[in-house]
Order: structure tokens, then C-alpha cells, then sequence
């Protein structure tokens, strides 16, 4: 059932709100910029929200980004502590706007704005439903405190493999888990959206109350309104076995032909890898990540790992511990604070010759630009999934990925620096190097013309033909029918 708040009722009350303000402030009866939207909000949502103001703690709390480069200084910030007045808020804001989550997005404007910051931390309810097997989980959650919660019911749901990442755009851009292998995208375990629309409706969406929207959320983020919150698919969890290693460039070659084992030959659900290259203060090291669901890996799964020389002295880091430890074991709040920008490029094997590109972009790259930018921080991974990852729903069953007949897996590519300056020379040498990897894979034969690439991981300067490909048409009928308005399309994001 929808819970509906008629646009008209919506209007009422903040026309009603707002002539008491007007009454108070003298301020003119059509807001005129984003100044005024801010007071006319305040004036809009109930006791359980709050507009913020800069130089307020909260104020820079929301404005806040995993990046330094995302993060701007809005008008105002506001978090909404109910549906309803995020609902107001929609109903209030004709001026651009951002939607912040977690904050993790690198890319500029996607989520931070100089009009109004929603920020939704407010919208942090936890609740779980054995009979169901579900929890319906607030969006402005991060992943941390729900794993935590979660446990303490010995079961899980899919999501981030980072620490720090919010709920909201992790699951709206499809959302690749440590148990995907088991259990397939988060997007693949979402049973229902609480979504307000662009009219101020505040709406269930499920698979069978509104099926094309229910297939446009998953994977087409902010483009038809706020998700205040998700209902996902729970797993039964125990204790996990794993850890995060750093590796030096000497067992480079012992750390290759472990990753081509796994990836030819590894057929486990249970399992997953990812295995990483970083180049910053002069020196480049390799990350290995480990995770098995479960107290121990079969005998053998992970030996080529296991028996690296270098590693056998580190390796007590993958031990048997929490999942939400094994979130956590590895540095990726290291490099918060800085500027930064993620990329990636889709890859459907991955050859002894591919691998050795990969490190070799790491170092190029970072010897080409310290002299220029000396704190960068350089750093590419592959994540050698199964090759059944995407069977676990439906080809047609979600925005994106846009086809599942094919098996891909993304790389991340992350870069970091200090300096403004620098935004430009790191863009192009992104977009670069990402061209060279995408010619590389093509050029062994590669099938990567037409692989989505992943929304979450892409870098602004991508066109969305590249992530949603034949899924455009379906999603921009979907967008005109709920937001013919094009209200959505002040947020920052991927747009249609």
C-alpha cells in the first residue's frame, strides 16, 4: 500500500508556512533563490528535521565528502527525519539541490551542491523481519552500523566491501558485495523501495505494485525521486574467515599467477579476491583482500596466495572474525580528505599480459606525476568474480547492469592529491590510462565494446551510453512519466 501525500496538500502547507515566515522575515512570497528555500524548509518540516547553517558543526558534518574535491559549501543543509518532510522538502526546492548518503562519491556535483545539501543521516532505522527474511534499512545509513546490527541476528545483507559507505547510492548503482558470488548484485536482493516522487508522493515500490520503476531504481540512482528507504533480502551469517594483506612488488609474480588460478579455475560461491596495486610516497605495494563465508576455506583455495613467501610473516591478518571486522580490515578511510576521483573499466578475462598493464599504469602513472603532484596516490585493483555473478536474477530484471548475457567484472581505478590545481591533469590521465587498458583488453580479443561500465566506480567524464547502454530508452519513458517536471534533474548524478 502507498502511503500518499497529495501535491496539493504539500503546496498548502508550505504556502501556510510560509506566509508566517513572511510575516516574521518580510521576505518575498516566491522564494528567489536558494536562500530563501532554505528558510521556506525550515519553515516546512517537523520537529524531527533540522536546517542547518554554516559555521554549524552539523552544517559541516553534511557538506562533508570521502573527498575533498565533492564536498562544497551549500546554502544550507537539511536533514530530513521522516518521509514526509523529505516529501516537503521536494515540494519547497526548485533550486539545484544534492541528495548525500554516505558521502563516498567522488565525482563532483553528484552529491554536494552550493543550493541545498540533503543530507539523511536522520533517516537511520534499522529493522529486521525473520519470518520474511528481510530488514528494511533507513538511506542514510552506512554500511558499518547496519552490518553491526545485523549480525547480532546472525544474518546479512549485501553490500559495501569498504568501510564508510552509505546505503543510499551503493544500492541504487547496483552494489558489488563480498557475497556476490553467493548471492548476486545488492540490487538483485532489494524487495521493496520507499520512494518520494517528484510530486511530493510518497510511494512502496515493489516489483509488483510499479514493476518499471521497480526496475528503473535498481541501478538509475536519484532520477525519479528520494528512496528513504530499502527493503532487502537477509542471508544467514556466522563467523567469516579473511583479512587484508600489503604485499611488496617482489612477490608480484607469485601474486599474479595466484589471481589467474583463482580467476580460470575458483568455482566456490563462498569465496572472493581482490587484488590491488598502490604507488604513492616512492614506493608501490600490492593489496591482497581475502574473504571466504565461512570459519575456514576449503584446503587448497587460496594456497597460491597463502604460500607467497613475503606473505606467510602477514598472513595472520586473514584469521576468522565478524564480517563486519573483515569490512573493515583494510586502510580505505586512508586517503579520506583528499582530493580524489575513481574510474574503471570493464574487463571480461583477464590475461598474464593484462595484469602486468595494470601494475604498469600504477607505476607509470605515479612516476609521471610525482614531480608535478608529489602527494598522489595511485591505485588500481582487479576483481576477479565468477563467472556466474549476474545469474542470480533475471536479464531483464534491473536498470543496470543493462545485460547480463555476458561475463564481466569492473576494475576500480582510484587517484588522490591535494591540490585544486591538479583537478584537470588528473581527469585527463585518468581518462587515459582507462583507454589504454580498454584498447589492451580489446586488443587480446576482448569483447569490452559494448560491457557496461560501472555507475558506482565511473568517472563524471563518462557518457551514460557507456554504463546503461540499451537500458537509456526504458529508463529516460520512466523518468518522463514520474518527473515530467524534471525536478530530479536539479540534483547532481548520472542523467538520463
Amino acid at each position: 500500500m502507498s502511503r500518499s501525500v497529495t501535491f496539493a496538500a504539500l503546496i498548502l502547507s508550505c504556502l501556510s508556512a510560509l506566509t508566517a515566515v513572511a510575516e516574521a522575515v518580510s521576505w518575498p512570497w516566491h522564494p528567489t533563490g536558494p536562500g530563501d528555500v532554505c528558510k521556506l524548509i525550515a519553515a516546512s518540516v517537523s520537529s524531527a528535521s533540522e536546517v542547518h547553517y554554516p559555521n554549524a558543526t552539523s552544517y559541516d558534518f553534511d557538506n562533508y565528502h570521502f573527498a575533498s574535491s565533492s564536498s562544497q559549501s551549500s546554502e544550507c543543509s537539511v536533514e530530513p527525519g521522516t518521509a514526509e518532510d523529505v516529501a516537503a522538502i521536494v515540494s519547497a526546492t526548485r533550486t539545484p539541490f544534492a541528495i548525500k548518503s554516505g558521502g563516498h562519491n567522488t565525482n563532483p556535483n553528484f552529491s554536494s551542491t552550493t543550493g541545498v545539501q540533503i543530507a539523511l543521516t536522520r533517516l537511520n532505522n534499522i529493522s529486521i523481519d525473520p519470518t520474511a527474511q528481510t530488514a528494511t534499512i533507513g538511506a542514510g545509513l552506512i554500511y558499518d552500523e547496519v552490518y553491526a546490527a545485523l549480525e547480532e541476528h546472525d544474518v546479512m545483507i549485501l553490500g559495501s566491501r569498504a568501510t564508510g559507505i552509505g546505503v543510499g547510492g551503493f544500492i541504487l548503482g547496483g552494489g558489488y558485495s563480498f557475497l556476490s558470488n553467493e548471492y548476486g548484485l545488492t540490487v538483485d536482493t532489494v524487495r521493496a523501495f520507499e520512494l518520494v516522487l517528484p510530486n511530493g508522493t510518497i510511494s512502496a515500490v515493489t516489483d509488483t505494485s510499479d514493476p518499471d520503476l521497480f526496475w528503473a531504481l535498481k541501478g538509475g540512482h536519484n532520477n525519479f525521486g528520494i528512496v528513504t528507504q530499502f527493503t532487502m533480502d537477509t542471508f544467514p551469517i556466522g563467523q567469516v574467515w579473511g583479512g587484508s594483506v600489503m604485499l611488496p612488488t617482489t612477490d608480484y609474480d607469485a601474486v599474479k599467477n595466484a589471481t589467474l588460478h583463482f580467476w580460470n579455475n575458483a568455482a566456490d560461491p563462498k569465496a572472493d579476491v581482490m587484488v590491488g596495486f598502490t604507488a604513492a610516497q616512492n614506493q608501490t605495494l600490492i593489496e591482497v583482500d581475502l574473504f571466504y563465508d565461512g570459519p575456514a576455506p576449503p584446503e587448497g583455495l587460496f594456497d597460491g596466495f597463502m604460500d607467497i613467501p613475503d606473505a606467510a610473516q602477514n598472513m595472520s591478518a586473514m584469521t576468522v572474525r565478524s564480517y563486519l571486522s573483515m569490512v573493515q580490515s583494510a586502510g580505505t578511510n586512508a586517503t579520506a580528505g583528499m582530493r580524489g576521483y575513481f574510474d574503471t573499466v570493464s574487463i571480461t578475462d583477464l590475461s598474464s599480459s593484462f595484469f602486468d598493464a595494470v601494475l604498469n599504469e600504477t607505476t607509470y602513472w605515479y612516476r609521471t606525476l610525482s614531480s608535478e603532484v608529489p602527494d598522489v596516490v595511485v591505485h588500481y585493483d582487479v576483481e576477479p568474480f565468477l563467472q556466474n555473478v549476474y545469474s542470480h536474477a533475471s536479464a531483464d530484471s534491473s536498470a543496470w547492469p543493462p545485460r547480463r548475457d555476458q561475463h564481466f567484472t569492473p576494475m576500480l581505478i582510484y587517484y588522490g592529491w591535494t591540490s585544486p590545481n591538479n583537478d584537470e591533469l588528473i581527469n585527463q590521465v585518468m581518462q587515459q590510462s582507462s583507454r589504454t587498458l580498454t584498447e589492451l583488453a580489446i586488443g587480446e580479443g576482448q569483447d569490452v565494446s559494448n560491457t557496461p561500465l560501472y555507475n558506482n566506480y565511473a568517472l563524471y567524464s563518462n557518457p551514460v551510453e557507456s554504463m546503461y547502454g540499451d537500458s537509456l530508452g526504458r529508463l529516460r519513458q520512466v523518468r518522463a512519466r514520474y518527473d515530467p517536471w524534471r525536478i530530479m534533474d536539479l540534483a547532481g548524478g548520472w542523467k538520463f
